[in-house]
């Protein structure tokens, strides 16, 4: 039977841990979401937006390597590690390769690991229905880890978890209901998201330069009219200045006359206009009462069209 991709389950964000017997707590990996999906004969990757990523990390194609199931759809990060952490900005190297001959390269440069942690589709039948605790039951039976491929652990403790992941820098935990079951797009408090710090996908409608190279872009977000509202800026984070210079190079054919924001950024003398075709993953620590990121940083220009950045 074909396996047509769904839109994955996600956690909400909450400030508090649940407690009860049923919750689990899990690193929150922060990488690309990917589901593979295997009919028997074929192996396809997509990703939550329903992009295909099969090109793009050919590790995962052979899946008689690391999964017995004779069918299966299986959830789960991949992710990239930098100096031991995970790295979204080195991952969306792999993410963003889009020629085949380049993706040998891609592959020596830029190791990947999959966290698996649920199963979807299992020899011919979908398991959405089963609760959280039997999916990884079937998980533990059929995958077997390596290098590349890996299980997400499950944790008893999610406050000594959160303090390890504190501690070690990481994005957060999730906490899952074992009881609960698997819903194709949906989001709700079966699983929720405990992060270090905050992040969103914003929009870029401007840029500063420092000599020939842009040095900063400016960030928004859209309202639920269609008007997109400025919400800081950023010029620090993860982008080398070959990424500075690429950027430099990208933005010259969106430069337009007009501020694309309806609100007036504090750096309005000094910025060029854009066209808002591009977005960004932006790490901060928390919004200000006037509605502006606190030290926000650039972690990698991203694949999201530009009317998904929403205000929540």
């Amino acid at each position: 039977m074909e396996l047509k991709p769904v839109i994955p389950f996600e956690p909400v964000k909450v400030d508090k841990l649940p407690e009860g017997d049923e919750w689990i707590a899990q690193v929150k990996w922060d990488g690309v979401r990917i589901l593979t999906y295997f009919d028997g004969d074929k192996v396809r990757l997509f990703n939550r937006k329903l992009n295909e990523r099969t090109l793009q990390f050919p590790e995962l194609v052979n899946l008689s390597r690391y999964c017995s199931a004779s069918s299966t759809v299986l959830d789960g990060e991949v992710i990239a590690l930098q100096e031991g952490k995970p790295s979204f900005q080195t991952v969306m190297k792999r993410d963003r390769v889009t020629q085949r001959g380049r993706v040998p390269r891609a592959m020596k440069e830029t190791s990947i690991i999959y966290m698996i942690f649920d199963i979807l589709f299992y020899n011919g039948k979908w398991v959405l229905d089963l609760p959280l605790n039997q999916r990884q039951e079937i998980l533990t039976e059929n995958i077997t880890p390596h290098d590349e491929i890996q299980l997400v652990e499950n944790f008893d403790d999610a406050q000594a978890l959160c303090d390890v992941v504190t501690a070690q820098g990481l994005e957060g935990i999730v906490c899952k209901d074992l009881t609960s079951k698997y819903g194709i797009k949906g989001k709700d408090r079966r699983w929720q998201k405990l992060k270090n710090y905050l992040d969103l996908i914003a929009v870029v409608g401007g840029v500063t330069f420092r000599g020939d190279i842009v040095n900063a872009i400016l960030l928004g977000l859209y309202d639920r009219t269609g008007q997109l509202w400025y919400i800081g800026h950023a010029g620090t984070g993860k982008l080398t200045m070959s990424e500075w210079r690429a950027l430099t190079e990208r933005i010259k054919p969106l430069i337009i006359r007009q501020r694309p924001f309806v609100n007036k950024p504090e750096r309005i003398k000094t910025a060029i206009w854009l066209q808002p075709s591009l977005t960004a993953k932006i790490k901060f620590v928390e919004w200000t009462s006037g509605q502006t990121l606190r030290q926000p940083s650039i972690q990698a220009f991203v694949e999201i069209p530009p009317e998904e950045c929403l205000f929540e």
